[in-house]
């Protein structure tokens, strides 16, 4: 018999998430969160279609596009839901990039088109933080529309990019009070409960958490989230290490620093090189170097 170290998911796994969002029966879940999320962007949703994951440029040289979750509504607009675990250079870059293909496949072919698009979202889910917004720890949400500089008016509403900074949302559950608010609570905390929490027990999130738990996994679907849970373990470790390692660097480096200004005022008043040497741990070379550009 396996033992399970945790009762359910954890979201923010490649396996976790599609299982929980990006299944069939489980499409009431995704529909519950996209209408949380957008509540004063439109109105509900009461259908969703899944579309295929991966997509493909106009040309053969194209580069294409894997989402984690492609689908439509039954009026049309598109939503990509994405997860996305580590820091990446560009990552509002990808999301612009990602949101073309949506806008492409709406062109109609072999008559004629007057242009007219249907809404499409690009919704991120991030387990990091933008390194510009560091500082702002009180905003997590980002809603991004094209606008007007000048009047700050939104000029097309059409497209519109959504980031959540899950770091930043450090509620507890007696602090949350709204459903949304109570679905950015389960992302971050699913894997950390034993048991479904009393405020929660409404039965959008028992569903989810009867999705979530490890226990009813066949064989097959356990050695999947296994593998998943692996190299999102492995990459958490090795980020953990660059900080860590980033750290050491970082103090080393200002100790050093440190020991070449105490050279240079020793220099700046005669003191010997081989007294200079046994104060500061520098070399001979070190020092000939500071007293050369002195």
């Amino acid at each position: 018999m396996i033992e399970f170290k945790e009762k359910y998911i954890n979201p923010f796994t490649d396996y976790g998430f599609k299982r929980l969002f990006g299944e069939e029966p489980n499409k009431p879940l995704l529909m519950d969160f996209l209408n949380e999320l957008l509540k004063e962007e439109q109105g509900q949703i009461t259908e969703l279609t899944y579309l295929k994951n991966e997509n493909l440029g106009t040309g053969e040289v194209d580069r294409r596009a894997v989402f984690d979750l492609y689908c439509t509504s039954e009026n049309g607009e598109r939503f990509i839901v994405e997860l996305q675990k580590t820091k990446q250079k560009f990552f509002k870059d990808r999301t612009i990039y990602y949101s073309t293909f949506p806008v492409r496949e709406q062109a109609e072919r072999g008559s004629e088109w007057n242009f007219e698009l249907k809404k499409v979202y690009m919704i991120s889910i991030l387990d990091f933080i933008f390194e510009e917004e560091k500082g702002n720890k009180q905003k997590f949400r980002y809603d991004v529309k094209l606008t007007d500089i000048e009047t700050k008016k939104v000029f097309y509403e059409k497209l519109t990019f959504i980031y959540l900074e899950m770091p930043k949302f450090n509620k507890e559950i007696e602090e949350l009070q709204t459903r949304f608010e109570k679905w950015l609570y389960v992302l971050k905390n699913l894997h950390k409960l034993d048991r479904v929490p009393e405020k929660l027990r409404e039965s959008i999130f028992m569903q989810l958490f009867a999705a979530a738990e490890i226990a009813k996994f066949t064989k097959e679907e356990y050695m999947h989230y296994e593998d998943s849970l692996k190299h999102y373990r492995d990459l958490k470790n090795s980020l953990d290490t660059s900080k860590d390692e980033g750290k050491i660097e970082g103090i080393i480096e200002g100790e050093k620093n440190k020991q070449i200004e105490i050279a240079k005022n020793a220099l700046n008043e005669k003191i010997p090189v081989e007294v200079i040497m046994k104060i500061t741990g520098l070399s001979v070379e070190e020092i000939s170097e500071l007293k050369a550009k002195n």
